[in-house]
């Protein structure tokens, strides 16, 4: 699976997957769960590093100390929206507000898409941000901050 990026705007973002070939419908159910759970995740601020005291750690956390007034203080990462999965020919998208949400997001789909290609659908490649020439965008519905084109 090849993963790419485009122009990235977080607050209006294209998420693009290339299937091998047009997938079923239980090959979609799969990547809309995928999809969903870590919409939910990253809704509820679950994608902060500012806040990665466990990861940064390390590879020992037996007794370790989590500092909560660290996790208090600092400022939400939170997900703002996203569209309905769509699916045409071997090619899915997904509309997404990624709102104040950091990169450590982007890395956890990947690396779930990833387990999907490996075990589920073969995915050819996702491509984060930009326009698919061969699928028109139009400015989504939901978008908080419209581009004004």
């Amino acid at each position: 699976m090849d993963v790419r990026f485009r122009e990235v705007d977080p607050f209006s973002c294209w998420i693009w997957l290339r299937f091998a070939s047009p997938p079923s419908q239980g090959e979609c159910n799969y990547v809309d769960g995928i999809f969903d759970s870590w919409y939910v995740i990253g809704r509820l601020g679950g994608f902060n590093a500012e806040n990665l005291q466990a990861h940064d750690a390390g590879a020992d956390l037996s007794w370790m100390s989590y500092d909560n007034e660290e996790a208090q203080g600092v400022m939400p990462a939170l997900m703002h929206n996203m569209g309905e999965l769509e699916y045409q020919g071997e090619w899915g998208r997904c509309w997404v507000d990624m709102g104040t949400s950091d990169g450590v997001g982007i890395d956890v789909l990947i690396n779930a898409l990833r387990q999907l290609d490996t075990d589920v659908v073969q995915i050819e490649e996702v491509v984060i941000g930009g326009v698919n020439d061969d699928w028109a965008v139009e400015e989504h519905p939901d978008s908080l901050f419209p581009s004004g084109g």
